[in-house]
C-alpha cells in the first residue's frame, strides 16, 4: 500500500517489469486514479492536458525512457523543446518517437561521456563544445524539424563567448573540440567549426559568416563613434593642460580606512543608496547589513572591501584586457549582493538613464579598448585617472553600480601613483553630474576637468588618524549638505 501511495504522489508514473509495481499501478487504472497518456507512461491528474504534463516533466520522462541519452544537438542550446515540440537525444539507435506534444528525435551516437553534464535520471547534457560540433552536421530537414541551429545562431552564440569571456574561451571551445572530434568520429565538423571561430578571431576570410554581428566581430570589436569622438575631445583638453600634485597623505592604514570609509559613503550616496551617516558607520564597523537593508547595505559593503584595500587601488590596466578583468572583477565584488544586476558581467542588453541611451551592449568592449588607447597615452596621474572616469561612466558596461565603478577606477589611478584619491561628497553632487553632462551632451570637457581640480584639491585636506576629526572637516565644508541648497564651502580652490 505505500508504494502504491508513492507511486500515486508523482505526475508521472512508468510502466515497471518489477510485477508488483506492474500489478499496483493496473490496480491503479482501472480504479479510475490514474490513466495512461503514452506507452509505458500514466498519470494521476486526471484534469491537465496530456502534452501539457508531458512538457512540464520532459526531462524526467526522456531520462526514464532513454537512459544514458545526451540531451544534443539545438537541444543542448535551447535546452527545451522547440516551440513545435521538436527535440533532439543522442541515443544507441535512430528513431522519431512521439509523445503527447512533443516530438522525440532520437539520433544515433555516443551516450553520455565523463565531460558531458549529468542531467535528471541518467539523462545528460552535451558539453558545450560537443553541442558545438553536433550545430556543425549537415541536417536534412529545415525548420524545427532540424536537428541544428542555423549557422547565424550558431556564430552569434561564439561570438557571445569572445564579447564576454574573451578570445582565450573561444580558443579552449576550440582546442576542446579539435579532442573531443576524434572521439566521435566528427573531423568534418570540427573543420567547419575551426573555420567559423578563425573567420570571427579575423585569422580566416570573414566571408563564410552569415550573422551581422559575427561579421562587425571578424573586423575587430566594433565600438560607439560618438564615444569615440567624445574620448578625444576630452583627451585633447587634458593634454593641453598642465596639472599639480596632491601626494597621498593617508599613508598609515588607519588613515587610508579612515578616507575609505567616507569614499565609499559618498559614492553610494549619490547614487540614490543614503544611510543616516551613523548607519553606514555600524555596517562598516560590524561588516553586517542593516537587516532591513540587505543589498544597500552590502553596496556599502562591497564599495569600502574594495576601496579600503590599497593593494588593490594600486591595480592599473596596462592592456584592455586588464581593464576588462579589473572592472569585472571589482565589480563582482562591489555589488555581490545583487545577483539580478549580474554582477561581474558586461550588461547583456541595453540600458539608459532618462533621454541619454549609453552605449550599445554589443559595442561594450570594442569602445572601451578605443578609449583605452587614448588613456594609455596619458602620463599625469590626475588626467589618467579623470578619463578613466569619463570612459567607464560614459560607456557604462554593466546593468547597475557604473557610477561607483567608475570613481573606483578613478581612484586606483591616483593610489597608483600615490596621489590623494578624490571624493565627490553629496554637497557636489550636482556641479559633477552638470559637468559630466556638459561634456557627454555638447562635446565641452572643459567644465568637467574644473570640476575634478575642484574636488580632488578639496579631497586632499581630508587626511589623518583621526576619524572624527576627518568627518567635522567634512561638515564644515557642508559636505553632506543638500546641493540644492548648499556649496561647497570651501574656498581655497584652483582657478
Amino acid at each position: 500500500m505505500e508504494k502504491n501511495l508513492q507511486l500515486h504522489l508523482q505526475e508521472v508514473l512508468f510502466a515497471s517489469s518489477d510485477k508488483a509495481e506492474s500489478k499496483a499501478i493496473s490496480k491503479l487504472v482501472r480504479e479510475g486514479k490514474i490513466r495512461k497518456i503514452a506507452p509505458k507512461l500514466y498519470t494521476p491528474n486526471l484534469t491537465d492536458a496530456p502534452e501539457n504534463i508531458v512538457r512540464r516533466n520532459i526531462f524526467l520522462i526522456l531520462g526514464r525512457l532513454y537512459p544514458k541519452a545526451v540531451i544534443s544537438h539545438r537541444s543542448a542550446f535551447e535546452f527545451k523543446p522547440t516551440p513545435g515540440g521538436h527535440i533532439f537525444l543522442t541515443y544507441t539507435y535512430t528513431k522519431n518517437i512521439s509523445l503527447p506534444g512533443i516530438t522525440v528525435h532520437l539520433l544515433q551516437g555516443k551516450g553520455g561521456m565523463p565531460e558531458d553534464t549529468p542531467f535528471i535520471e541518467g539523462l545528460f547534457l552535451a558539453r558545450q563544445e560537443r553541442a558545438f560540433l553536433e550545430n556543425m552536421q549537415v541536417s536534412k530537414r529545415g525548420g524545427e524539424e532540424s536537428k541544428t541551429l542555423p549557422q547565424s545562431v550558431i556564430e552569434d552564440k561564439l561570438e557571445m563567448i569572445i564579447r564576454t569571456n574573451g578570445e582565450n574561451a573561444v580558443n579552449e571551445i576550440r582546442d576542446r573540440a579539435k579532442a573531443l572530434a576524434v572521439e566521435l568520429d566528427m573531423q568534418p565538423e570540427y573543420e567547419r567549426l575551426n573555420k567559423l571561430i578563425s573567420a570571427l578571431l579575423a585569422t580566416h576570410p570573414s566571408n563564410i559568416l552569415t550573422s551581422q554581428l559575427a561579421v562587425a566581430r571578424a573586423f575587430g570589436y566594433p565600438y560607439d563613434p560618438m564615444r569615440l569622438e567624445l574620448f578625444e575631445s576630452l583627451f585633447a583638453a587634458l593634454q593641453s593642460q598642465t596639472y599639480p600634485s596632491f601626494p597621498d597623505q593617508n599613508t598609515t592604514l588607519a588613515s587610508y580606512r579612515n578616507f575609505a570609509f567616507f569614499e565609499s559613503y559618498f559614492s553610494n550616496y549619490i547614487e540614490g543608496t543614503e544611510f543616516e551617516l551613523k548607519d553606514a558607520k555600524s555596517i562598516i564597523e560590524t561588516n553586517q547589513p542593516l537587516p532591513a537593508r540587505n543589498e544597500d547595505s552590502h553596496d556599502i559593503l562591497g564599495t569600502f572591501y574594495i576601496v579600503s584595500n590599497r593593494e588593490e587601488m594600486k591595480r592599473t590596466p596596462s592592456s584592455a584586457d586588464e581593464l576588462f578583468d579589473l572592472l569585472q572583477s571589482r565589480h563582482r565584488v562591489m555589488l555581490s549582493a545583487r545577483q539580478d544586476k549580474m554582477p561581474g558581467m558586461f550588461k547583456s542588453q541595453n540600458n539608459r538613464a532618462g533621454n541619454t541611451h549609453f552605449v550599445d551592449f554589443n559595442l561594450v568592449r570594442g569602445t572601451l579598448m578605443k578609449g583605452f588607447e587614448f588613456y594609455r597615452a596619458l602620463q599625469h596621474p590626475f588626467t589618467r585617472a579623470v578619463f578613466m572616469m569619463f570612459m567607464v561612466s560614459e560607456t557604462h558596461p554593466f546593468n547597475d553600480g557604473n557610477g561607483r565603478i567608475a570613481r573606483i577606477m578613478m581612484n586606483a589611478e591616483l593610489t597608483c601613483a600615490a596621489e590623494s584619491k578624490i571624493i565627490v561628497p553629496t554637497v557636489f553632487r550636482n556641479d559633477y553630474l552638470l559637468a559630466l553632462r556638459k561634456l557627454s551632451r555638447q562635446h565641452k570637457p572643459d567644465a568637467y576637468i574644473r570640476a575634478m581640480l575642484k574636488v580632488w584639491q578639496f579631497s586632499a585636506t581630508l587626511y589623518g588618524e583621526d576619524a572624527d576629526a576627518m568627518e567635522l572637516a567634512l561638515r564644515q565644508a557642508n559636505a553632506f549638505a543638500d546641493p540644492e541648497e548648499n556649496v561647497l564651502n570651501w574656498g581655497n580652490v584652483i582657478a
